[in-house]
């Protein structure tokens, strides 16, 4: 699997009383779709997996295939904090269609790097379909270092790796000493760093707010290597990239980006909170201006 283009971890709408709306999760996919993004994550830390039941992780599979219905490539996260559900979530994957799956780590317990390889493995052997790292030590508390890397770069299932260490360090190092696997980006404040070392995808959360413009920062960096046009683009988005890193409001953030622009995500689920009418009417500042920036520059 060539992992080319935006690549879209998108939210997960819900109604006023927490429940899915499926109604307004077709009007995110076709939002996504219709502005060019390449592939679409469902079931990501971003769609807030990890405050759904397995029922709804399940049906929320099968919703995606379904409407999706192979217009662009989904990928399916099937991490969670117990390892055997999250082998069993990747049988699930494979068996309601996905294309791929993303992998991080299981959460709070810590696994050294071999214990981490060999779960990524059994995630491997229950689906037996292309893998997409999540190296983001940050989220699970542990790193996909150089052992863990040793142990399944080379299995024909590992395919790319989502890098959202925040270290740079690891941008150069995955490009130079892990060539078969292929370098996306993960962390938002870093991607043009990682365009320039030749990563060739972007799991991108600012898709969900603009798309459009993250697939023509793509287009500039990537197909035409314009990088005085990427450094444009880097301008504009980096304070949106600022609250999303750093704010500790992420999916409030996103979600609330998104609604700006039109697309209803609906309330974040507990133990997130609403943000409050000071950061909110930040986060509009932000957004409104760095949209202005993004559509001059994609006007010139």
């Amino acid at each position: 699997m060539k992992l080319q283009g935006i690549y879209t971890p998108i939210i997960t709408a819900f109604n006023d009383d927490g429940s899915i709306n499926y109604d307004a999760c077709k009007i995110v996919i076709d939002n996504q779709i219709d502005n060019g993004v390449h592939g679409l994550i469902v079931g990501g830390s971003t769609g807030e997996f990890y405050a759904m039941t397995k029922t709804e992780r399940l049906e929320q599979f099968a919703f995606a295939n379904e409407y999706i219905a192979g217009r662009v490539p989904w990928i399916a996260g099937v991490n969670d904090m117990l390892a055997t559900e999250a082998y069993a979530y990747a049988a699930a994957a494979k068996s309601a269609g996905a294309n791929a799956m993303l992998v991080a780590a299981p959460p709070y317990s810590l696994p050294d790097e071999s214990e981490l390889a060999a779960h990524v493995i059994r995630i491997d052997e229950a689906a037996d379909l292309p893998i997409i790292l999540y190296n983001y030590p940050g989220r699970t508390g542990v790193e996909m270092g150089t052992s863990f890397m040793d142990q399944v770069a080379d299995r024909k299932n590992i395919v790319a790796i989502k890098e959202s260490s925040g270290d740079v360090n690891r941008i150069h190092q995955l490009i130079l000493d892990y060539p078969q696997v292929q370098l996306s980006a993960g962390a938002e404040d870093q991607v043009l760093e990682f365009f320039s070392w030749g990563a060739q995808s972007w799991v991108c959360a600012c898709a969900n707010i603009f798309p459009k413009a993250c697939v023509a920062f793509y287009e500039a960096c990537v197909v035409e290597k314009d990088f005085v046009k990427g450094q444009q683009f880097m301008a504009a988005l980096m304070p949106v990239m600022a609250l999303l890193e750093q704010s500790g409001k992420f999916v409030q953030c996103v979600k609330f980006g998104a609604k700006l622009q039109g697309i209803e995500g609906g309330p974040v689920r507990l133990p997130m909170m609403a943000m409050d009418e000071t950061m909110s009417a930040e986060v509009k500042t932000v957004i409104e201006k760095a949209a202005a920036k993004l559509d001059q520059i994609m006007s010139a």
